[in-house]
């Protein structure tokens, strides 16, 4: 019994930390923030299913986490303000803040690799709902 309420506690601290930093991710360009109210939703999954349905019925943080957890990915334009996002924060970062080649190097690979994921592995709404419509005809 004590375990599992260590156990739930820890989800549940892992989810709040989580939508802190979702919540920052907001307001900070570069940083992302759906990637970590999706990843609090799974952990309030695992311990407050009240918690859970608050995060989900957040209007602007509820709807992107229902739509990844349902399958339907990313609409167009949110895809390319990501990948904008990235492009820009990574520009900045490794033209500005960064002094020394190693962690330039580091951010632009991290970059790399974001908009590789957004670009290709995240599916596309407007492809699912077309190939979607197609089938269905």
């Amino acid at each position: 019994m004590a375990r599992s309420r260590l156990v739930r506690g820890f989800w549940i601290a892992v989810g709040l930390l989580l939508v802190g930093i979702g919540g920052i991710g907001i307001v900070v360009p570069g940083l992302p923030s759906t990637i970590f109210f999706i990843l609090a939703a799974g952990a309030f999954s695992r311990s407050s299913v009240r918690l859970e349905r608050w995060l989900l019925s957040l209007p602007a943080v509820g709807p992107m986490v229902r739509d990844y957890r349902a399958g339907l990915g990313m609409r167009r334009r949110a895809k390319v303000m990501a990948v904008s996002m990235i492009v820009i924060a990574v520009g900045i970062s490794t033209g500005l803040a960064i002094g020394s080649w190693t962690p330039r190097a580091v951010v632009l690979a991290a970059g790399a690799v974001g908009v590789a994921y957004v670009g290709w592995r995240v599916p596309t709404r407007e492809a699912l709902e077309r190939a979607a419509a197609e089938g269905a005809a």
